[in-house]
């Protein structure tokens, strides 16, 4: 019996084409602890591997671990984005707004 947990991590990894063991490498983590993730209940989620989990799905982990998340995937995907943006230096944040903008231009 899967979770909410577990069915979002399914979900995102097959949709990014990663297998237990690919998604295990990217995210410093083991086959057998994603496949826990996606298939135990209860699963025992450690915060630490969930986020890392969550930032190379391109999510937050607040939409992995909330069951009531009502957020749609591409709306965690961009949360993710702004949240990794808002840290970045002056210098790169101003060549990702000019790139915006160029591509803003070809419309």
């Amino acid at each position: 019996m899967s979770t909410p947990l577990g069915d979002k991590i399914r979900e995102l990894r097959k949709a990014k084409g990663y297998t237990l063991d690919k998604l295990a490498e990217l995210a410093e983590s083991s086959k057998s602890y994603i496949w826990e993730l996606e298939n135990k209940n209860p699963p025992r989620p450690s915060a630490d591997k969930v986020a890392k989990i969550a930032a190379v799905l391109g999510v937050t982990t607040d939409y992995l671990i909330d069951p009531s998340a009502t957020v749609q995937v591409e709306d965690a995907t961009d949360t993710a984005f702004f949240r990794k943006y808002q840290n970045m230096d002056p210098t790169t944040k101003d060549k990702i707004r000019r790139m915006l903008d160029l591509m803003d231009d070809d419309k």
